[in-house]
């Protein structure tokens, strides 16, 4: 990917991210590729179609894109999938975005399955990421294999460890699956306490037709908590990294346990996220179909083009998402989870 300065895509901020619902955004959310090296049931079908290369944004395109984002007021950047790490050459378009921090974008993230962070982290960190998000719903290699269809879960806690030695800080993002995977919940946070890596505890969400019915493994987070709460001393913590989670401390180390719940409690009112996908397009929220097309618009009209789609997407973003789990519901969305990005 060329080298470009950050100036050369970037202006003034002359028009901030507000949207209609009067939420200023800063945190941008890239799907850099649709594709994974892992098939998590509750993610995605066995048999996935992925999208043709030929219609994905370049990586000099998902940097000018970000890069224009982040003249705008973005502080924020998760880099996102599918697996981010699948893509070729992401590490160049990790550099070149590493190169805005401290130039009005504050941190730069990612979230992987881990299967492949032992080679990248190093460069990660030399590119100024520090902390990443690793996507495991289990510790146990049966469960494991199964919920993923093939994965090693010895493989991506190897990754884990590598980040952490590259001076990576860990956060784990477990998804709640009823009968599944509950009787693991304190057991990972106990191990993340003792190991020092935060976790992030996970609805389920209602995207894309997959092989099973997500009734079957939904988990509201609000009995986990109340469960948790017997085994661990939970503090409320003000920590906020952007996202939706809310945080608590557990037994008084530097530990934190997030929960996420777009189900048991609603966090739209206070949301400042928007999703860059692979092929382009700019969705204003999980739950709902409204897009723009950034690539389009960049490629016919320029940073000009840019900044009037993503005027009109701001315009667009809905209230709040309208997710809903019951008998006979299907997908608030068609799209896949891997598609917007996590």
């Amino acid at each position: 990917m060329a080298s470009h300065s950050p100036s050369s895509h970037s202006a003034t901020v002359d028009r901030p991210l507000v949207d209609r619902h009067q939420r200023t955004i800063k945190y941008l959310r890239i799907s850099v590729t649709d594709r994974c090296d892992l098939r998590c049931r509750y993610c995605m079908s066995e048999a996935m179609t992925f999208l043709p290369r030929a219609k994905l944004l370049s990586l000099e395109e998902i940097a000018i894109i970000a890069e224009r984002f982040i003249a705008r007021g973005v502080t924020n950047i998760r880099l996102s999938g599918g697996e981010p790490l699948v893509r070729r050459d992401v590490g160049d378009l990790v550099k070149r975005l590493g190169g805005n921090l401290g130039r009005g974008l504050e941190e730069l993230t990612m979230t992987t399955n881990g299967t492949r962070l032992a080679e990248h982290a190093p460069a990660m960190v030399d590119a100024g990421i520090r902390r990443v998000n690793v996507s495991m719903d289990s510790r146990d290699p049966e469960r494991f294999r199964y919920i993923t269809r093939h994965g090693d879960v010895a493989q991506v806690i190897g990754g884990i460890m590598a980040a952490r030695d590259a001076g990576l800080a860990i956060k784990i993002n477990m998804v709640a699956l009823k009968g599944f995977n509950e009787d693991e919940i304190a057991p990972m946070l106990a191990w993340c306490r003792d190991e020092g890596f935060d976790l992030s505890l996970i609805e389920t969400m209602p995207l894309g037709a997959i092989d099973e019915d997500r009734t079957d493994r939904f988990l509201p987070l609000t009995g986990v908590f109340r469960d948790l709460e017997t085994r661990f001393r939970l503090e409320r913590d003000a920590y906020k990294t952007g996202g939706p989670a809310r945080y608590w401390n557990v037994d008084g180390t530097g530990t934190r346990l997030g929960l996420i719940s777009p189900l048991t409690a609603n966090f739209c009112e206070g949301c400042n996220r928007v999703r860059l996908t692979t092929e382009g397009k700019l969705y204003l929220c999980l739950g709902h179909d409204d897009q723009v097309d950034l690539k389009g618009a960049l490629r016919d009209g320029g940073i000009a083009g840019l900044d009037e789609a993503i005027d009109a997407g701001l315009y667009a973003k809905p209230k709040r998402h309208d997710f809903r789990i019951g008998e006979g519901e299907g997908p608030a969305v068609a799209r896949h989870m891997s598609v917007t990005g996590g």
